[in-house]
């Protein structure tokens, strides 16, 4: 059910405001603020956490909004927007004057999205201009995938209800500001698609390396979000493992949450969540899932690995990619 007249109003009126507003998209809610202020996005960046060298990703209602604030639009961003917008699609590009350095982390790229979801454009529509959309929760923790996710992290926040996010997982970034097209952050598209629309060969070797080291410092720009090091992490310590290693170690069993997509034997006093087997619906669970395992206050929470498998294996990776994150070594 989408909001109402008076709460996209509201929204708009906040947003004018320089005041960030949460909203709906099919991939994780995120938080808005007008993409053209400085100031709005500063906010943005102040209420996460968020490290300055880490960009922002712009939303648009339209191809056309992208083309105005980009200085080299070409038909290849065009081709991918047709065939991929609205959806969990992010393209970089060239940035033109009218976006604040703050946004891109002062590179001279910038990455759009149109998102699939009636709400988020029905509020792209209402302010008439761009809105950064980052995940609106603290920086590095888990994304949120409903309104609720969100409250808990900024209670006083005016928050669109837009029900569960139906992807779950952050968009594919892909940059064409190179000499050749490639995947910076995995999701859902895949390079072969990408590949397929572009009738060119799109990078995907080195897909999203982690951008520093746990407590590493930079003041370099990184290419897309989603690339530190360690992110999208519950308070609980993630070990991902296999059935077996799960198995291995009956006492710490006894203290953690266990989260699977495959038949366990566990311990009748073992915690566990069972994710669905299917790429794409495991992706729609994920972050519920480790927000779900979080509340337990467990020691660790074991995840089982996945194993990449056709014809779902680019949603695979692009899941495992979330999960080496939130395993990764803390900063």
């Amino acid at each position: 059910m989408l909001p109402g007249p008076e709460d996209f109003a509201a929204a708009v009126h906040a947003l004018r405001r320089g005041e960030p507003v949460a909203f709906p998209t099919e991939t994780v809610y995120g938080l808005g603020a007008d993409a053209l202020s400085e100031p709005a996005v500063a906010r943005v960046f102040e209420l996460k956490g968020r490290p300055a060298n880490n960009p922002l990703i712009v939303h648009v209602a339209t191809a056309d909004a992208a083309r105005d604030l980009s200085t080299s639009w070409d038909s290849r961003a065009q081709a991918l927007a047709r065939a991929f917008w609205p959806g969990p699609l992010s393209i970089v590009v060239p940035r033109s004057r009218l976006i604040p350095p703050i946004v891109t982390a002062g590179s001279p790229n910038v990455a759009f999205r149109c998102p699939d979801h009636p709400a988020a454009l029905a509020l792209l529509t209402a302010f008439a201009g761009p809105l950064v959309g980052p995940s609106a929760n603290r920086s590095g923790g888990v994304s949120p995938t409903t309104s609720a996710h969100v409250r808990e992290a900024f209670p006083h926040l005016l928050v669109l209800e837009g029900g569960p996010s139906a992807r779950g997982i952050e968009s594919t970034v892909v940059s064409l500001a190179g000499t050749r097209p490639r995947v910076l952050r995995p999701g859902v598209i895949s390079a072969a698609q990408l590949a397929e629309v572009l009738g060119a060969p799109v990078d995907a070797s080195n897909v999203a390396p982690a951008a520093s080291a746990p407590g590493a410092a930079s003041a370099e720009p990184l290419p897309s979000p989603g690339l530190l090091a360690s992110h999208y992490a519950p308070a609980a310590p993630v070990l991902l493992l296999s059935a077996a290693d799960i198995h291995a170690d009956p006492a710490r069993l006894a203290h953690a949450v266990v989260i699977h997509h495959t038949p366990l034997a566990l311990p009748a006093s073992t915690q566990s969540i069972r994710l669905p087997a299917s790429a794409d619906r495991y992706a729609a669970r994920l972050y519920a899932a480790l927000r779900e395992a979080d509340s337990a206050r467990p020691s660790a929470i074991l995840i089982e690995r996945p194993t990449p498998a056709s014809p779902d294996t680019h949603i695979w990776l692009a899941i495992l990619d979330r999960l080496e994150r939130a395993a990764a070594p803390r900063p």
